[in-house]
């Protein structure tokens, strides 16, 4: 063994609308930086979007992170809910719903994984714009293990409105 550490890129979809909406996503931007063995080497602007699921909620504030980490998957999913517990996030089995701070992990790496509580890459990737468009922003490049390229993913002129915030 040579020693050395090594580092995969992961990539964090955040969003809010609840709370001060914009603050809770920056407040998290900082806190993913914070995490063990785990550097933020870039981030999105953020974006405005309506809400998905319809349920009847306000609008939300979304944003995407890269992340380099030497966590595995699971740890630092496992991290990111610690960041969600922190600010608030209770998670009662509600899907859609209004939230204080939802952070998904969308990608790690090349890998594919289904297990309980983890599946890789995030499967709402291509359906989501408030995820597509941010993604795209800072990784258009980035292949997602069974979609392809981010760049090459149609962004569905029919979901609800999103917009960057200026």
């Amino acid at each position: 063994m040579n020693g050395k550490t090594r580092w995969y890129p992961a990539y964090v979809a955040l969003g809010s609308n609840l709370d001060r909406p914009t603050r809770q996503v920056e407040t998290a931007l900082h806190l993913l930086d914070d995490i063990p063995r785990t550097r933020l080497f870039g981030r999105s602007s953020l974006y405005r979007s309506a809400p998905f699921g319809g349920v009847e909620q306000p609008e939300f504030v979304n944003a995407v992170a890269a992340l380099l980490t030497t966590l595995d998957a699971p740890e630092l999913l496992a991290a990111l809910h610690d960041i969600e517990q922190r600010q608030g996030r209770e998670r009662d089995g509600a899907r859609w719903g209004p939230r204080v701070l939802d952070l998904d992990l969308l990608a790690y790496a090349d890998v594919v994984l289904d297990q309980p509580g983890i599946t890789l890459p995030h499967p709402g990737i291509a359906e989501r714009n408030f995820v597509l468009l941010p993604l795209g922003e800072i990784a258009p490049d980035l292949v997602i293990p069974g979609l392809g390229r981010v760049a090459d993913l149609p962004v569905d002129s029919d979901e609800p409105s999103i917009s960057r915030i200026p």
